[in-house]
């Protein structure tokens, strides 16, 4: 009758996975600061718990991992970098660092700014989970008022909210803009007046905040999209025209597959971004990192 695998302990684990490292029972008993024979005799109890041979110790002078090896190797990799994780997210609690963040940013963003900050966020809190939402207009702040995103950034919003912290983080440039083929193109109709008598493309507002609000809408038939990039590709195909983030447009712009549109009543505008949180719950060092670093970035970019 076969037994079952007895359970070894991460001492055994670790002496196992040093042997491999460096080569061979000595060198690390060595590192290990341990008698080679101490290190010789955590390897066969392992091998004992587990019931298979780890090394092949016959064929060649230098311990030599079996079959049976390497696929303990792989799982012995495995709970020793997940206790190295659970050690690593321990001590960031106790030096008053998130487990997790919960991050709402606004579409409009541009990419490069979420790219840069979240890259970078990862390098410097690597045991921190983050969360990404990624909503429009006043869905970003509904999140951070119903505590499920503790930082947010924000488009601009034309109420006030009491317990909401505010913090400017810069701007993008939105245009109005149409396929090549698309009549507001047209020299003729550049018009005032002309943009209300075509579909507008319009970003829909999920939040029970500032739902039943409209964000430079002047046509009088519009088509509601939750999704930019749904906008970003109808307006190519040349169905309705729109404002549009400037960095998210740009190729587009130089290549052809849009034209900004010339109208006088429809100029487009500044969007401007906040850095948001509750008041009663401020963020910790890696949330007020992520906020620092989206105010950096608004004075790169200027």
């Amino acid at each position: 009758m076969i037994s079952d695998p007895g359970t070894p302990t991460l001492d055994q684990l670790k002496v196992f996975l040093t042997v491999v490292e460096v080569g061979s029972f000595a060198a690390a008993a060595r590192k290990l600061h341990r008698a080679t024979s101490v290190v010789s005799y955590s390897i066969s109890n392992l091998e004992m718990q587990l019931g298979v041979s780890l090394f092949d110790r016959k064929t060649t002078r230098k311990p030599q991992l079996t079959e049976a090896g390497r696929t303990v190797l792989a799982e012995a990799r495995t709970i020793s970098n997940g206790v190295n994780g659970l050690r690593a997210k321990v001590s960031g609690l106790l030096h008053g660092l998130e487990a997790e963040v919960h991050l709402a940013l606004d579409v409009m963003l541009p990419a490069e700014r979420v790219v840069d900050a979240l890259k970078t966020f990862r390098e410097v809190f690597p045991t921190v989970t983050l969360h990404l939402h990624m909503e429009a207009l006043g869905a970003v702040t509904q999140l951070v008022m119903d505590k499920k995103a503790g930082v947010g950034i924000s488009g601009p919003l034309d109420i006030s909210l009491d317990g909401i912290e505010r913090i400017s983080v810069g701007s993008v440039q939105l245009i109005p803009v149409a396929a090549p083929g698309h009549p507001l193109a047209a020299e003729c109709r550049k018009l005032p007046g002309a943009a209300r008598e075509f579909v507008q493309l319009v970003l829909s507002d999920r939040s029970t905040l500032t739902g039943d609000k409209d964000f430079a809408v002047v046509s009088t038939r519009t088509w509601r999209l939750a999704d930019l990039g749904a906008k970003h590709m109808l307006l190519k195909e040349g169905i309705g025209w729109g404002n549009m983030p400037v960095p998210m447009v740009q190729s587009d712009l130089a290549e052809g597959r849009l034209v900004e549109l010339d109208m006088p009543d429809c100029k487009g505008g500044t969007y401007t971004f906040d850095a948001i949180y509750r008041t009663d719950s401020p963020p910790g060092p890696a949330g007020r990192w992520l906020i620092e670093r989206f105010g950096e970035q608004r004075v790169a970019t200027r």
